[in-house]
């Protein structure tokens, strides 16, 4: 009876294992997929991180406005806050290869933009490189406290990777000048940050705002002084106050691409200190609903039909999938935030080969590329370019 049993449920148990043989040989072949995937991503990103190691490399000479039509191959002419996001994705590929050469590009780029800061007035400010506004040994003329505060995230994720002490504390203590700047001048009655001297908008500003109180949260991240934590909290609550369907000033111009790149980049790093289920966190997830909801209208990688030119007054587009990641990440609403940054980031790739090589010394494909190259960073290191000193790199 019991052999009559085996016999009678022998082609159930066989059906069952080639299901079951079925499944792993399923689950195996997606594991392939995604490794090739993720390989994939990364030969791309390495390819666009030894262009910007060549550009780099050049030698940097004076941003000219007639430099956004015309090119010159032989030097670096761009403005300073522009190579920035460039500098903080080197040093996400130095992270994943330990190869010197992308921590060489980024420190010889941070040790020239800190020996001019020394020259400049006022005193901690940081020269962008730009053909209006104040240049070094000048003492008049506008200074922009934004595009200053995208150059400092760069030389603070500088001096996290650098193992040589005096180039580190170099970095630091550039760092830490600017903070002091700008945090004894700059911060209003309201925690909104004025663009420092501008001549066209004397009040606390949008931009300024977000790109400063990124830069602090990521300064607190490093070196926990509570002075860092409590303008970025008050910088939170000024752009949470000044919704992003405000005009400016003082809130935000019309909605687009710069408005939601640099706004968005700033609730990427607040996230982490704002207490779920406060009011705080709410009216930034809002925010952060706002923004993403744009973007879902507006990525033509993901089907939108717009007249946005995402290599000339659209640059800022390219970088939009490195925060899409991170939302993806970071609040379980947005989950599917991940693959519809994949899609974007695939025609944004296409884009920047259509015709070969990107033309690196044009500034709409240099800014086009580097903000590129933060996306394709989070995509293969998720978290890396926000890292502290204190998180241990592993290979």
């Amino acid at each position: 009876m019991l052999a009559r049993e085996a016999i009678v449920h022998r082609p159930v148990a066989v059906a069952f294992a080639v299901m079951m043989l079925a499944v792993v040989t399923s689950r195996l072949n997606a594991a392939q997929a995604q490794q090739a995937e993720a390989a994939n991503w990364k030969a791309q990103f390495l390819t666009l991180c030894d262009l910007a190691v060549a550009e780099l490399n050049k030698p940097v000479t004076p941003f000219k406005e007639s430099h956004r039509t015309t090119e010159d191959a032989t030097t670096h002419h761009v403005p300073f806050f522009e190579d920035s996001y460039g500098v903080r994705a080197l040093l996400v590929a130095y992270d994943l290869t330990g190869d010197r050469k992308y921590l060489d590009a980024c420190t010889r780029w941070a040790d020239h933009v800190v020996a001019l800061q020394q020259r400049m007035t006022p005193r901690g400010a940081y020269y962008v490189n730009y053909e209006a506004g104040r240049a070094v040994d000048q003492d008049k003329g506008d200074w922009w406290l934004a595009d200053s505060s995208s150059v400092a995230m760069a030389i603070l994720a500088t001096a996290v990777r650098t193992q040589d002490v005096q180039r580190r504390a170099r970095y630091l203590a550039s760092t830490r000048s600017f903070s002091r700047l700008v945090i004894d001048n700059y911060v209003g009655k309201d925690g909104g940050i004025t663009d420092g001297i501008w001549s066209s908008f004397a009040g606390e500003w949008w931009c300024s705002t977000a790109i400063f109180g990124a830069f602090a949260y990521l300064s607190y991240g490093e070196k926990h002084d509570p002075e860092y934590l409590k303008v970025a909290l008050a910088a939170t609550d000024w752009l949470n106050r000044h919704n992003l369907n405000k005009p400016q000033p003082p809130a935000f111009e019309p909605l687009g691409p710069g408005v939601v790149f640099y706004t968005l980049e700033f609730y990427t790093v607040a996230l982490p200190y704002l207490e779920a289920g406060t009011p705080r966190r709410q009216a930034a997830e809002t925010e952060i609903g706002v923004a993403l909801d744009w973007l879902a209208k507006n990525q033509q990688g993901r089907g939108a039909q717009n007249s946005l030119d995402y290599l000339d007054s659209a640059t800022y587009m390219s970088g939009m999938p490195y925060l899409m990641y991170i939302f993806a990440g970071a609040l379980p609403q947005y989950r599917d935030q991940a693959a519809e940054g994949d899609k974007e980031l695939q025609y944004i790739h296409a884009l920047l080969f259509k015709n070969g090589e990107p033309h690196t010394t044009r500034l709409q494909v240099w800014e086009f590329m580097t903000w590129a190259m933060l996306s394709y960073a989070e995509r293969v290191s998720p978290g890396s370019a926000r890292r502290s000193s204190q998180v241990a790199v592993v290979r």
